[in-house]
């Protein structure tokens, strides 16, 4: 999540000499203008909360000077393209199946409108291949630690608004056809690697911070 925080520096400057109504209308204007401003350039995303000398969804015009008038954004479009786009470029290009097999999650349900995700919801993303696995710790020589490298691009670029974690993780039936995948033949002699048992998917966990 962004949030203003320099609103109060630049209103004292620009409400210097006025009564508070007048105050409180220039706060609004300039507010509006600032928000505006942020979602146009790229810089916040167009899903936010606002609050108004603490209150909720209150009109910017019934603040109490000096406010403040605080928006909060939550970015889930853009970390999740972008989580997507760091995925898919180090995954393995042969066919681009696999690449292509990404899957969202939102509270554990499928989702494909990010902005409808809630701040407080928690995001996972992984790959429905059987064999994402064996790629994610090197067993197919290609895409060693994609996921887990793909997360820390994320935590660098966001980690003042989300925190950002790698998992394996068992999923259920019905998120696709292709999950879960059972193994055929045993593999090592853990418990969770024998034949018939379901695989754990590498994943991103995704909360805002």
């Amino acid at each position: 999540m962004a949030k203003f925080e320099t609103f109060d520096r630049d209103i004292k400057i620009a409400t210097a000499g006025l009564m508070d109504e007048a105050i409180s209308k220039k706060l609004a204007t300039f507010a509006r203008a600032e928000l505006a401003k942020a979602i146009s350039s790229g810089q916040a995303s167009t899903t936010y909360e606002k609050f108004v000398n603490a209150r909720k969804g209150a009109p910017e015009e019934t603040v109490v000077p000096p406010g403040p008038i605080l928006y909060v954004f939550t970015n889930w479009p853009l970390v999740i393209r972008t989580a997507m786009a760091e995925l898919a470029k180090r995954s393995p290009r042969r066919t681009g199946r696999y690449a292509g097999g990404f899957m969202v999650l939102a509270n554990g349900l499928p989702v494909r409108d990010y902005s409808k995700i809630r701040p407080e919801d928690v995001v996972t993303i992984f790959n429905v291949r059987p064999y994402t696995r064996k790629i994610e710790v090197g067993a197919n020589r290609t895409g060693k630690r994609h996921v887990d490298l793909a997360k820390r691009a994320l935590s660098r670029r966001f980690k003042e608004g989300f925190s950002f974690e790698t998992r394996f993780l068992e999923m259920r039936a019905g998120l696709h056809p292709e999950v879960p995948y059972r193994l055929k033949n045993s593999q090592g002699k853990r418990k969770d690697r024998q034949a018939g048992g379901t695989i754990t998917y590498p994943a991103i966990v995704i909360r805002t911070a």
